[in-house]
């Protein structure tokens, strides 16, 4: 037969027990069934001022005010996180019933806080786990879901069937997308279509505007900053959109307006996926899918040294060409009905119809706007309209007028009927909006930059006369 453990080894392991006793970092204390005081930690002492030997044997009701140990001794039900004032100050605390054979034989006590500083710290960090989690709330509310999927491109032409075919194609696909385009041919429809028929739909689509944030505030925008990174940073910093779009979409709107000083920290965040917020120095790693859009030639911006090489190697991986609206003429009318019934309900209208004139009307139109600007015109009709049917004179004068009837049209002249077609839609936006360029060009559905720049192709002064 074995023998047991001599008295010194019990000793030592008493004394052992006692130590890790003694070492619980929160208040301790142990009661018999009857709520006497079997143990009580060196701790609890210095907390509440007590020696801890003078503390056994006592009830624990003499020792520590509204103590419930006898109670739950009685009940033999724990009492966790439950709240406990003493010396006027709201301790958590938890109450154990310690069993032996389905009977109650001691309770264990213990004092989360030993000190309301202790509390307060973690009602500090709490509220600040909580402005964060406001924070990303409110920006993931604009960036999670996408409103346009591929039912939403309309057109049955050959061109815009396989577009939509090899977009279908490229959802599937984890390499990035490069878009390119006029302005408002829907390179972010497609773009957003592509997201909603991936892998990746249930995560954020995050939209970047190369050519719409402040050059001084970009790198802060797509990194993020931590808190007193400049003058007006917000208290507890901000994440950046790559960091929003962890496991969903990167999708960057204009990317031939990129500053040329951010290319080299776009690349190096499109191959590493990791990157550091302004003003910080903890790494992050974001898993995204990327897509971007130009109404620009990336690859004559390239022989210009306005745009990096290595960059646009990156982006163009799966290529889309999105054909003008005016190389399409079998869309135009298909896509205004739809343009004008979504219009139409959005106004709280009865159906709007179309006559023959009015559709005759927009097939002739080169649409240099594109669909952009079709649905202004559209929506500047239905502004106007007395009645359910657009008629030509509800049309903007410029797209009213008959072609010249003194013979047809030479094919040869195409480029100058586009481009008085594209002076006189710019005459007239100036005109409508007060030669306000801002105004005019969101009108258009261009960028202000590309505005000047027709204007200036077109002889048009930048002031009335």
């Amino acid at each position: 037969m074995k023998p047991g453990p001599s008295v010194a080894e019990l000793q030592d392991q008493l004394e052992m027990y006692r130590m890790i006793f003694d070492s619980i970092y929160n208040g301790s204390m142990v009661t018999d069934t009857s709520g006497i005081i079997t143990h009580f930690n060196r701790p609890y002492g210095r907390f509440l001022g007590l020696d801890p030997q003078k503390q056994i044997g006592r009830h624990c009701t003499e020792a520590i005010e509204n103590s419930r140990m006898h109670i739950v001794a009685r009940t033999g039900k724990p009492e966790i996180n439950q709240s406990h004032s003493i010396r006027g100050q709201n301790m958590v605390v938890q109450r154990i019933p310690i069993k032996k054979n389905g009977k109650v034989i001691a309770v264990f006590g213990q004092v989360m806080f030993k000190d309301v500083k202790d509390v307060g710290k973690l009602a500090r960090r709490l509220m600040l786990l909580e402005s964060k989690v406001k924070l990303y709330e409110q920006e993931l509310m604009t960036l999670r879901s996408t409103r346009y999927t591929f039912d939403s491109i309309i057109g049955s032409s050959r061109n815009i069937k396989e577009l939509k075919r090899e977009a279908l194609n490229a959802a599937n696909k984890v390499f990035p997308v490069l878009i390119s385009g006029e302005s408002g041919t829907g390179k972010e429809l497609f773009a957003q279509a592509i997201h909603h028929a991936g892998p990746r739909r249930l995560y954020p689509f995050v939209r970047i505007n190369c050519a719409a944030i402040p050059r001084d505030l970009l790198e802060s925008e797509l990194f993020g900053y931590e808190k007193g990174a400049f003058t007006g940073a917000r208290t507890g910093g901000k994440p950046g959109k790559f960091e929003l779009a962890h496991n969903g979409t990167v999708f960057l709107d204009e990317i031939g307006d990129l500053p040329l000083d951010m290319q080299p920290k776009l690349l190096r965040v499109l191959e590493d996926r990791e990157f550091e917020r302004v003003g910080g120095n903890t790494v992050i790693r974001s898993d995204f899918r990327l897509i971007a859009a130009t109404n620009q030639d990336l690859e004559e911006m390239i022989s210009d040294g306005r745009f990096r090489k290595d960059l646009y190697y990156r982006l163009n991986v799966i290529s889309l060409q999105i054909t003008p609206l005016r190389q399409r003429k079998s869309d135009i009318i298909p896509i205004a009905r739809h343009l004008l019934h979504d219009l139409a309900r959005e106004a709280t209208l009865p159906d709007i119809r179309m006559n023959g004139d009015t559709e005759q009307a927009l097939r002739r139109h080169p649409w240099p706007g594109n669909v952009r600007e079709l649905s202004n015109v559209l929506e500047r009709a239905l502004s106007k309209l007395e009645g359910d049917t657009i008629t030509p004179r509800d049309l903007p004068l410029y797209l009213a007028r008959k072609p010249d009837e003194t013979g047809p049209v030479n094919p040869t002249s195409i480029k100058a009927i586009q481009a008085r077609a594209e002076k006189e839609a710019i005459l007239q936006a100036l005109e409508e909006t007060g030669f306000n360029k801002v105004r005019a060009a969101d009108l258009l559905g261009i960028h202000r930059t590309l505005l000047y720049k027709k204007m200036k192709k077109h002889g048009i002064a930048l002031q009335p006369t």
